[in-house]
């Protein structure tokens, strides 16, 4: 690859962007109902003093420095100032259990923690006699952080330069199969995929987000933040993504960087609503999508299409964008594959959907679909390759595990050689776990994950993924998991939105008070029936559900089956529902038409 980075260090990054934009705002953070705005410059200060602060309490190039938080201007102070003596940066979830908080502090020997709350420093304190590196908590909401700045300016340090190759974050993997494994992300890798993403990205002028995503996570917090600096755009800050409703219109982002469950619950908001008006506006809004749709391609519209278009776009559209701030032109999805219905229909509000698809051992920039061709995930990023593995066992030929190599690729797993050595290729690739193709065009489609891929008893392949993400596009699913390894045929955990199926419930004078009894009247059953009918009808019979459970406890953090990043711990799942979901085999399967029900 001939790519040349404009930035292989992220206080190269820093620097220059604070030379370019220095008094531009940089950082918003809401108080008492109003935004105040952190300038390039005024953020390099703070970024300066912490540095100086955390080499006082001995902190030096290649110590370790955690972070429990939610998003907040220390969050991003901490990040740079770690970057600028050659700490590296560890951070947590602010919603992870404490078990998780001294598994990672203790395995990654970090000398310093930053904690958010009171609360989340006082839990850490219970675990002191545990952790045995840890010699100072942090915290950013009493003095002690502050009197770190303070003790920064009264004894500055000289400027340095750590080499590139010098470790920046340690960001620990969502442990979907075990144990979190710590990733090393250079100043090279996360600088390089930052340059990458300026090279690609359609941004025009004066951009602003809101970045909602949690930071702990590497697209939020190393590629929308490092990206988004380059540029030279202002963040707004959210720090729980409950008030995103309340401050979209506040700051009026021109872009949002969203993992595709916020997409999907635009989509299924939408349509539910159509749903309830009159034949005439549902008609509209078909048409309106119809013709909005081949102007989006190019192609001309007739006099008839551009007053539908129009009136579609008054009545529907412009009301979901205003939901946005009013001035939304781009998004940006990743962290799962994001169904071609959304990205089309989010396209048609006047949003440009680009999808792209990454790891946090890859920095999370991999591909990016910038010419937007839907259902892909794009072409590699500048500086970034991608060959096909097809002796991994797929699905259909053409297909199998996705090995990227470039800039991006991690240094490896933190005090693990042999995963390391297991992850990477001989060649220097990294095996991500992910089934795809490679169309002759070199888009890259994501066709499930190698772990998670299995056979039914006749022998044929499914992949659980793709197949749950269609299906949670019904306005009246909001998680399911697909379940038949070794079985005759495909059964399924359904959780409902429970809130639209109540107010369904409630418009059919249907009893919606009580969840058990809602959930087990004959004509919830058959609304799912006719739900899994229509969203799966673009898949083969086999892959096609039979049977299925329904539950009103959501997949949760908090109830251990979700990653802090929202992906299902399936074995967690399993284990509280797999006898259920078996007991789906010795019950009849229930009544489908005729073309579902073969294979």
């Amino acid at each position: 690859m001939t790519y040349t980075p404009r930035y292989t260090n992220l206080v190269t990054l820093l620097d220059q962007s604070v030379r370019r934009f220095g008094h531009k705002p940089l950082f918003g953070t809401r108080s008492d109902g109003n935004w105040y705005w952190c300038t390039y410059k005024a953020f390099q200060d703070q970024v300066v003093q912490l540095s100086a602060g955390l080499a006082s309490l001995g902190v030096q190039r290649g110590d370790r420095v955690a972070v429990i938080s939610n998003n907040r201007l220390e969050w991003a102070v901490g990040a740079h100032a770690c970057y600028r003596i050659g700490a590296a940066y560890t951070p947590m979830y602010d919603v992870q259990a404490l078990d998780e908080w001294a598994f990672i502090l203790n395995d990654s020997g970090a000398k310093v923690c930053f904690a958010a709350t009171a609360a989340i420093r006082d839990s850490v304190q219970t675990r002191r006699d545990q952790l045995a590196t840890l010699e100072h908590v942090i915290c950013f909401d009493d003095s002690s952080y502050p009197e770190l700045l303070a003790k920064g300016r009264q004894h500055p340090v000289d400027p340095q330069l750590p080499p590139d190759d010098t470790m920046a974050a340690l960001i620990y993997t969502s442990g979907t199969t075990g144990r979190p494994k710590g990733v090393m992300l250079t100043h090279r890798n996360l600088a390089s995929n930052a340059s990458a993403c300026l090279e690609a990205a359609p941004f025009k002028g004066e951009e602003r987000s809101l970045a909602f995503l949690p930071w702990a996570h590497v697209f939020g917090g190393a590629l929308e933040l490092n990206a988004l600096m380059a540029y030279g755009a202002s963040i707004a800050i959210c720090g729980d993504s409950k008030n995103l409703l309340e401050y979209l219109p506040e700051v009026q982002p021109t872009l949002l960087f969203a993992v595709p469950r916020v997409w999907n619950r635009v989509y299924a908001a939408v349509h539910s609503q159509i749903e309830g008006q009159p034949k005439p506006v549902q008609l509209l809004f078909k048409h309106g999508l119809q013709a909005t749709t081949k102007a989006r391609r190019g192609e001309r519209l007739s006099l008839r299409e551009q007053a539908v278009a129009r009136l579609a776009d008054k009545l529907v559209f412009s009301k979901v964008i205003n939901r946005f701030g009013g001035r939304l032109r781009f998004a940006f999805s990743g962290a799962a594959a994001l169904s071609p219905e959304v990205a089309r229909f989010i396209d048609c509000l006047g949003v440009a959907v680009y999808e792209g698809y990454g790891l946090t051992e890859t920095c999370a920039g991999t591909t990016a679909n910038i010419e937007r061709r839907f259902g892909s995930v794009g072409k590699p990023m500048p500086g970034i390759s991608i060959r096909i593995d097809e002796s991994v066992e797929s699905m259909d030929p053409g297909e199998g595990e996705i090995i990227v190599y470039g800039d991006g690729v991690m240094s490896g797993y933190y005090n693990l050689e042999d995963e390391t050595r297991q992850q990477m290729t001989a060649d220097g690739g990294l095996r991500t776990g992910d089934l795809g193709r490679l169309d002759a065009d070199g888009y890259l489609y994501i066709t499930g994950r190698v772990k998670e891929l299995f056979k039914l008893e006749n022998g044929k392949y499914v992949a659980p993924a793709p197949l749950e993400e269609q299906l949670q596009l019904s306005p009246y699913i909001s998680q399911c998991v697909v379940y038949g390894a070794d079985r005759p045929h495909l059964v399924a955990l359904i959780i409902p939105d429970m809130d639209a199926l109540r107010t369904w419930a409630e418009g059919l004078g249907l009893p919606h008070r009580d969840d058990d009894r809602l959930l087990n009247q004959p004509e919830t059953r058959a609304l799912f029936l006719d739900q899994l009918q229509n969203q799966s009808a673009r898949f083969k019979g086999y892959e096609r559900i039979r049977n299925f459970i329904l539950r009103s406890e959501e997949l949760s953090i908090n109830n251990g089956m979700l990653t802090p990043s929202l992906k299902v711990k399936r074995r967690i799942v399993l284990a509280r529902y797999g006898e259920q979901l078996d007991d789906l085999y010795k019950a009849p399967v229930e009544q489908m038409p005729a073309s579902q029900a073969t294979a």
